[in-house]
């Protein structure tokens, strides 16, 4: 009731002239009426209709202001949205990319000293690639070669292996190297040897000498050694699985890598391309110079000179004994 008092004071004009209209119509039916009340009646109906008219416009005015204030705001906002979209998207981005930075710092674990070998040793049972980049590779002949090389050979699987140590023809570059592991201690370490030329020599000999004696006997293993002209103070040891960085001193930190991260990409592409730039080990003219199981010092001269490395004319059959010893029998520098 309430409502419709309210409904029927703000249409009143329109209500009177309607029952006007209504009654004149009425009477018109049963009456002849007189002329001037039917013109003044209609003058009135008339008036009332304008008045409601002009009261609609009227208050129709402020609204349509508002509607063309909303309509302008809401341009406004309209134009400014592509801007704050794309500083929402450089937001987005930005967390994006911390969170990217933060993931990949996080996998880059250090090891102490007596975690690297159980590390190693845990990349190497399901590997089918290792590739190492270093000084004369004492610790890839004494324990990655051969138990990858046993692994894949149990899996009937083939094994890519690529090496890169010093070049044992370059006395420069193996003095340096040697120098600097007796800077770094200077007493023997578990093989009970210091550190000089002619042992720097024979370790990276020995390690040649491994990699084509499993070679000749795995077919299945794609091996390549490159020789280099410059002496690192990092070993780089990278499977399938991860990256492992070491210092020479097994007693060290290191730092490893999981693949599917940046670094290890980097670090694979880094280590192809150092291969790359290295002196090549024409290793397959090694089927030239077949290697016995324990192999005489007279094969072990005939592989190096297949192989365009002959043995310094200094190095007795004693020191080429030394090699077969450091190739098939050397030492885990990490016990």
């Amino acid at each position: 009731m309430v409502r419709f008092a309210a409904w029927l004071a703000k249409n009143a004009d329109a209500g009177v002239a309607l029952l006007l209209a209504l009654f004149v119509g009425a009477l018109s039916l049963g009456f002849e009426l007189n002329t001037q009340i039917v013109y003044g009646t209609t003058l009135l109906t008339l008036g009332l209709l304008a008045t409601s008219i002009l009261r609609d416009r009227y208050r129709r005015i402020p609204v349509e202001e508002e509607v063309r204030d909303t309509l302008h705001g809401a341009a406004q906002v309209l134009s400014a949205l592509p801007e704050r979209l794309s500083k929402m998207e450089d937001l987005e981005n930005l967390v994006a990319r911390t969170r990217q930075a933060l993931d990949e710092s996080s996998v880059v674990q250090v090891l102490n000293g007596v975690e690297v070998a159980p590390t190693l040793a845990e990349a190497r049972k399901t590997t089918d690639r290792w590739i190492y980049k270093g000084g004369t590779g004492t610790y890839i002949r004494a324990v990655t070669l051969p138990e990858c090389v046993s692994f894949a050979r149990r899996e009937r699987r083939a094994l890519l292996v690529r090496l890169e140590i010093l070049d044992p023809t370059n006395e420069d570059v193996c003095d340096i190297y040697a120098r600097f592991r007796r800077s770094a201690l200077d007493q023997p370490d578990n093989s009970d040897e210091l550190w000089t030329l002619e042992r720097t020599r024979k370790e990276s000999f020995a390690t040649i000498l491994a990699a084509c004696w499993h070679r000749q006997r795995f077919r299945l293993l794609d091996i390549d050694i490159g020789l280099s002209s410059s002496m690192t103070t990092f070993r780089w040891d990278l499977s399938s699985n991860c990256v492992v960085i070491t210092r020479e001193d097994p007693r060290a930190p290191a730092m490893m890598v999981d693949r599917g991260k940046f670094y290890y990409d980097w670090c694979s592409t880094e280590l192809l391309a150092s291969l790359d730039q290295a002196r090549r080990v024409p290793i397959e003219q090694a089927r030239a110079a077949p290697l016995s199981d324990e192999p005489t010092v007279e094969e072990v001269r005939k592989l190096f000179d297949v192989l365009g490395l002959s043995l310094p004319r200094s190095f007795t059959d004693r020191d080429v004994g030394d090699i077969v010893r450091k190739a098939l029998q050397a030492k885990n520098p990490y016990e």
